[in-house]
Formats: C-alpha cells, sequence, structure tokens
C-alpha cells in the first residue's frame, strides 16, 4: 500500500466515522511481523504486551499471528480471552498486582504468572495451593545496569518491578520452597524505546548472561526466558530507524551459544515487543477546527488534543518535549511549509500536539494525520478530561476499514464480540487460535 492510498483511506474514515480518531494499519503490522520472523525465524517467540494497544479487535485480529500476549491487568487478560485467545498464551506482568487480581489469573488458567515481588509469590502460592493447582511462574529480575540509549531505563535504580539482581539468589531459594509454584523460568524487561542496535544487542548479552547465571546457581532448567525488547521506533523528525539486523547477528550468536548448554537445549526464548510492533501502524486523524495569528505566530486548533493522544503532546515520559511526525491529508502538499503551533480543544495551555512544527499552510477543515500512534495513543490518554467525545478507532484490513472502537467502562464482553465477529467475517483465518 502506498502512502497514496492510506492517506485516501485516512481521508474516509475522518469522513466516515469523524474525527479525531485513531486509524490502524494491519498490513503494517503484517509486514513488521514478517521483518522479525526473517530475522529472527523460530529462535525466537513473539510476545506482545498489550498494554501498548488493548483495541479488542486489533487482539482478535493478532490472534494466530504473534505466539503470545503479556497482559498487566486483569481486565486485560479478559479482553484477551474474550477476543479469543487462550489464557495458556497469556502472561501476566505488573508490579501491583492484587490479590483479586491473582485468583483470577490462576483460576483463569494463565501460562505464566510473573512473579515480582515475594508478596506476590507468596499470595500466589496461597491461592494455587488453595485451588489445588500448581501455578507456573516467571521471576522477574532487575538487572543492576543498562547501556545508554533507552527512553526509559529501569536498571539500577530503586524501582517498582521486579527482584532487584542482588535480592535474586534469596528469591529464587524462597520461590523454589513454594509448592504451589512451579518455577518455569526468568523474565527481564529493563529498558525501553532504544534505536541504537548495539546499546540493544549488549543489553541482550547481558540478559542471557544473567538467565545462565540464575539458572546454574540454582539448578533450574528453564521452560520460557522471557526478554523485553527494548525496540524503538523513530517519533521525531532525525530519528534513525533502528537497524534490525544489527541486532538479530548478535543476538542469534548469543543464542546458538545458550543452547549448546544442555540446560537450555529445550527452552522457549521468547521477545517481548509492544509499541515496535504496532506504533508505525498506526495515525492519530483530526481536523482543523480553527486557526488564528497571535503575537506574530499562526495556531492551528485542533478537535483531538492530548485528552486523545497525551504521547503526542509531550507529557508521556519525554523529558525534552519533541514534535511527533505529522503530515496534512488529503490536499496537495506542493504548498510552501511554514511554522503553525498544533493545538487542542482544551482550556489548558499544555495541550499541544506540536509547536513551531513546518507544515504546509493549514485551513479550517484540513486534516492532520499525527504518525507513530498505534501505540500508548488513546488507552494512555486522559480521555475524560473536559468531556470531550472519545475518538473512534478503526482498523483498516485488504482496504476495508472495520470500525474498532472499544469501551471504557462496564463490560467490555459486548464489544469484543462484536470485534471477534468483525475481524471473522472479514479476515477468517486471522481469529483461528491455535490453542
Amino acid at each position: 500500500m502506498t502512502p497514496g492510498d492510506e492517506d485516501g483511506l485516512l481521508e474516509q474514515a475522518a469522513e466516515r466515522f469523524g474525527t479525531p480518531c485513531f486509524v490502524y494499519f494491519s498490513e503494517r503490522i503484517e509486514q513488521r511481523i514478517a521483518l522479525l520472523r526473517a530475522h529472527f525465524g523460530d529462535r525466537l517467540e513473539l510476545s506482545y504486551a498489550v498494554k501498548a494497544n488493548p483495541n479488542p479487535t486489533l487482539l482478535a485480529w493478532l490472534s494466530g499471528g504473534i505466539d503470545l500476549l503479556d497482559v498487566s491487568s486483569i481486565g486485560e487478560l479478559h479482553l484477551a480471552q474474550e477476543a479469543g485467545w487462550n489464557p495458556a498464551l497469556l502472561s501476566f506482568t505488573g508490579p501491583g498486582k492484587r490479590e483479586t487480581e491473582i485468583r483470577d489469573a490462576i483460576r483463569a488458567g494463565v501460562g505464566h504468572l510473573v512473579i515480582e515481588s515475594l508478596r506476590e509469590a507468596r499470595l500466589a502460592d496461597r491461592i494455587a495451593r488453595q485451588a489445588a493447582r500448581v501455578q507456573p511462574v516467571l521471576l522477574r529480575i532487575s538487572p543492576d545496569s543498562l547501556p545508554k540509549g533507552f527512553g526509559d531505563q529501569m536498571a539500577g535504580r530503586p524501582t517498582p518491578f521486579g527482584i532487584d539482581i542482588e535480592d535474586a539468589d534469596a528469591a529464587v531459594e524462597e520461590v523454589q520452597t513454594l509448592p504451589g509454584l512451579h518455577l518455569a523460568g526468568f523474565h527481564i524487561y529493563a529498558g525501553t524505546q532504544c534505536l541504537k542496535a548495539d546499546a540493544i544487542a549488549e543489553t541482550y548479552r547481558h540478559l542471557i548472561a544473567i538467565f545462565s547465571q540464575l539458572c546454574a546457581a540454582h539448578a533450574v532448567i528453564p521452560e520460557v526466558l522471557v526478554m523485553g525488547s527494548g525496540l524503538g521506533v523513530p517519533y521525531h523528525e532525525g530519528d534513525t530507524p533502528l537497524d534490525l539486523s544489527a541486532v538479530a547477528e548478535p543476538l542469534l550468536h548469543e543464542l546458538a551459544v545458550l543452547r549448546e548448554n544442555p540446560r537450555f537445549a529445550r527452552t522457549r526464548m521468547v521477545l517481548e515487543l509492544g509499541r515496535y510492533l504496532v506504533s508505525e501502524a498506526g495515525f492519530f486523524v483530526t481536523r482543523v477546527v480553527s486557526t488564528k495569528l497571535s503575537r506574530g505566530r499562526r495556531i492551528a486548533i485542533c478537535d483531538g488534543g492530548m485528552n486523545n493522544h497525551l504521547p503526542a503532546s509531550g507529557h508521556f515520559g519525554m523529558v525534552v518535549r519533541r514534535n511527533y511526525l505529522m503530515h496534512r491529508i488529503g490536499r496537495s502538499d506542493e504548498d510552501a511549509v511554514e511554522p503553525v503551533d498544533v493545538v487542542g480543544p482544551l482550556c489548558t495551555s499544555i495541550d499541544r500536539l506540536a509547536g513551531n512544527i513546518e507544515l504546509p499552510r493549514l485551513e479550517e477543515g484540513d486534516l492532520l494525520a499525527v504518525h507513530n500512534s498505534g501505540a500508548y495513543g488513546l488507552t494512555a490518554s486522559p480521555v475524560h478530561f473536559i468531556s470531550h467525545p472519545l475518538p473512534e478507532e478503526v482498523l483498516v484490513m485488504s482496504g476495508a476499514l472495520l470500525r474498532a472502537t472499544r469501551t471504557f467502562s462496564g463490560s467490555c464482553r459486548a464489544p469484543v464480540e462484536e470485534a471477534v465477529r468483525l475481524v471473522d467475517s472479514a479476515h477468517p483465518a486471522a481469529a483461528n487460535q491455535n490453542a
């Protein structure tokens, strides 16, 4: 699909479903999955972190295309189940699991409960024994260091995530004594949004060394080892896309060396991904409501802003605010560009999608597409602030536009059942789950 084709579909989505809206192109996700498979083959399983985009239609479509899902709440677990996923293919992470969530996850038959503290381990052990079950768990480890280059680096500092590597030996020993738990392996996710292939490759070497050390020290023959990917996407002007081949070559070498050890001969190696799979497949489409000139600066006021897309406004972990890539839809871009502030409709000065960005002249009624909006968009945003209507979500499959909007309150069963029905009717193979 060419950029011109995509623009036509973005314009159709805006006209059919209104603005603002989020539009996700399944073809782009297919291409990203194919790229990962081409580089890693069957040596790594792919796990999708649902928090990146929990849209139920997207989850239903991913069933059968991605090996596993990672959920971070019981709500995401239910969404995944209702979208057709077998709970045995899910892992459940998160530092603040409540007792009721742990109980529900174990009862649901979640494949792996990711233990982030000894409190969770003890709770899960008691709940599993009460249910006459043995729950497979992965112990999440927090490393003491990572190379520079990650957008969010969680290693080597106080963190709510996982067991500090300094305390890992004692934690492993205790977990191994709990009869309601089976230590199936380890999980490490300690950094995100990195565009430096050498830093990612060095990180993977470090994680594999930690896995090897812990397994050897505690006689663990791991069934599963999960590595957080940290693979970044180019959000801003001047960002260089990640060279995946420069990541894959050294990683495959490390995995080959690991496999030489009989302890790891049958271990399933899993790469957990979120934004790298779906971010560049999505666009946030908003319409210019009005324009004005204020103290020499041209301003375009749109019908969508930070209430719909908090990350694009710079309030989602961005230290120095930088504009997301965006473009004007539907009119020739032969116009000379000019600096403009792009803002949303909210009564707050921080509702700004771009500052002093160079775009073709914007007029009332023009459509703007904010790139990299397939991850951490709508559900990462304060959607109820100032009570504007919720944006629609649209999944583009084989040129067809499917309404994919989810609900934010109450039962999610009806919207998810509708999502599964839509995916099944448009693309039957996508709804089959390899349970």
